[in-house]
């Protein structure tokens, strides 16, 4: 297992500066994400370190010197959109990109693109589940045919006011996994798993581990803290910012000794990756920089 960060919190890195701290911090592997070039749609998005869209036989060969220079590689390729959009724009958009992003895993010989499922918050469970049988098999035979894996994040997705309160990602609970993987059966068609969101919704956060062991393709290392106070004031319907808060690993909720003694019991073989999105570390470069080292540091008891 290596350990490294997602490259989404430092937009304003270049792909040879990212993987130029990447290894001067010590990490061995980064996520890097491969959105479409142009102006984020929300916290965390819109980033690009590999423009899939112009990547040639060049700088293929281009990327690859610098991570064997560098000796640091990419745990996987990451583009989180909406590919079960309303918009039927939108949709064919979204496709198309975490296509090309597959491909370029391929080209790049990176094993997995991490991505979210999607969700249509105005349509039932049902009906979004008729949209998914219209277009992933699509995407996943895509994948099989280049040799990639893909990975769903189990992110609910409905954190910003546009999200509240349907969600924007379809695969939040190990229940509709059963029903996506009972739909689409292929041994490329797995879970980009982020034990936060489970603590998020008060579920084991663990046992999927375990239950789903065959179906972990990547890890998303990152902490939150529940607040329960605020909870008891605001309830479950309230907006998810209003009781709970990501955090760096060690400073939230999640036991990560227990944790990663689960990671080691199913024999992952896969990367990890620490996903920064602590506010409180994002006043400046320094301290996001400083955050990643921090989180680095700490998961080194563990990896």
């Amino acid at each position: 297992m290596k350990l490294g960060f997602v490259s989404a919190i430092l937009p304003e890195y270049s792909f040879e500066k990212l993987i130029d701290f990447a290894a001067d911090a010590g990490a061995e592997c980064v996520e890097a994400c491969c959105w479409p070039v142009g102006k984020a749609e929300r916290r965390y998005a819109g980033v690009t370190h590999i423009d899939v869209a112009k990547l040639n036989a060049k700088e293929i060969a281009r990327i690859k010197d610098y991570l064997k220079e560098k000796k640091v590689s990419l745990s996987g390729l990451g583009y989180y959109p909406n590919p079960l959009d309303p918009d039927p724009a939108n949709r064919r958009m979204y496709v198309s990109h975490i296509k090309k992003v597959i491909s370029a895993a391929a080209a790049l010989d990176v094993k997995v693109v991490n991505t979210f499922v999607g969700k249509d918050p105005s349509l039932s469970l049902s009906d979004n589940f008729k949209m998914f049988r219209k277009i992933w098999p699509g995407i996943i035979k895509h994948a099989e045919d280049k040799g990639v894996k893909v990975g769903i994040e189990n992110c609910p997705m409905y954190f910003s006011k546009d999200e509240w309160p349907g969600g924007k990602n379809l695969a939040s609970a190990p229940a509709i996994w059963d029903e996506m993987f009972s739909i689409i059966k292929s041994k490329n068609f797995g879970l980009n798993y982020d034990p936060s969101h489970m603590v998020l919704q008060q579920m084991d956060y663990i046992s999927p581990l375990k239950d789903y062991k065959d179906k972990i393709f990547h890890f998303h290392i990152k902490d939150v803290q529940f607040y329960q106070d605020k909870y008891d004031k605001v309830g479950f319907l309230a907006h998810p910012l209003e009781y709970h808060s990501p955090k760096l690993p060690g400073l939230g909720d999640i036991d990560w000794g227990k944790m990663m003694s689960a990671v080691y019991d199913i024999r992952y073989k896969g990367d990890a990756v620490i996903e920064v999105e602590d506010r409180a570390f994002e006043n400046s470069l320094k301290d996001r920089l400083y955050s990643i080292k921090l989180s680095l540091n700490y998961m080194r008891n563990f990896v």
